[in-house]
């Protein structure tokens, strides 16, 4: 790694906290072995303050200016993104439906420079992320739009309940909305061998408070999440300001694009790399 790499990185994250260029050190160990923990046993960590706490204004500044490229158009959702015409049983929790008002700024519009495109880009970030999933490798999406997102969520909307396509998710909070916008989660309420459609209906039908946890993040609060088996929400913000986040997408295998079904309906389009591949999908979970 060249020094105006590290430089580059040192100047971004907390490193007196969160020493990445050390993996194998003592600090950088204790980091990954907690999150470690709290992935297995809740399905979630927060890394806090995960970028410098001087850089909190300038990160929410340059989300900010981004956040009116975002590609908004309310539309009525149920948990597995699949289609409200779809053939389900009368009591499955598909048949409950959402209007999801979050918007979503493509990575194409995120400029290289920007705090959040740096850290995405980053080998040591990304084997940092690696380690906390124990995973071997990860890489960053192929995908020209959402490999590198920037989600807008404007008071009065919000995020409804669903389940990612990906096994595991990194956020970081960019602005904090005046009220709402909590980020709630339901820890592994299913799982690669059980889709479990008694306790997601009673989440859905207010019955699963049991289940629910609750987050109230700060701006360069890095979040990892196993989203893919949580069930997950964010509320309602209210106020008069939004809540912005950045969403970074990585895969265990590179070339990974999205489906052209799903792209249009975050992006309101698609691209030729979208049209050429096919999404590649690693179980039958509903999604």
């Amino acid at each position: 790694m060249g020094t105006a790499e590290a430089t580059s990185l040192d100047q971004v994250v907390n490193t007196a906290r969160y020493p990445l260029l050390d993996l194998a050190g003592p600090v950088v160990r204790s980091v990954v072995d907690r999150a470690r923990r709290e992935l297995a046993s809740l399905g979630c960590t927060v890394l806090p303050d995960f970028v410098r706490p001087e850089l909190h204004e300038a990160l929410r500044r340059e989300c900010a200016a981004l956040a009116p490229r975002a590609y908004a158009d309310v539309e009525t959702v149920n948990v597995y993104n699949i289609a409200e015409t779809a053939d389900l049983p009368a009591d499955h929790p598909g048949r409950t439906l959402f209007e999801r008002g979050n918007a979503f700024v493509a990575r194409d519009h995120i400029p290289a420079e920007a705090l959040i495109s740096q850290l995405y880009a980053h080998r040591a970030f990304q084997r940092f992320v690696a380690r906390c999933f124990a995973l071997p490798e990860l890489y960053e999406l192929s995908d020209p739009l959402s490999g590198l997102v920037l989600n807008v969520v404007e008071p009065g909307k919000g995020h409804p309940w669903h389940f990612d396509t990906n096994e595991f998710t990194v956020s970081m909070l960019t602005q904090a909305p005046r009220e709402g916008g909590l980020f709630e989660f339901c820890p592994h309420i299913r799982s690669a061998r059980s889709e479990n459609f008694d306790d997601v209906r009673d989440v859905l039908a207010g019955r699963g408070e049991r289940l629910i946890r609750r987050l109230r993040l700060g701006p360069g609060d890095l979040q990892l999440f196993a989203g893919r088996y949580s069930l997950h929400r964010v509320s309602p913000v209210r106020g008069s300001g939004a809540r912005h986040s950045a969403i970074f997408a990585y895969s265990q295998r590179p070339g990974v694009v999205g489906s052209v079904a799903r792209t249009r309906q975050l992006f309101g389009r698609v691209l030729p790399a979208h049209l050429a591949a096919d999404a590649v999908r690693g179980d039958s979970l509903l999604d």
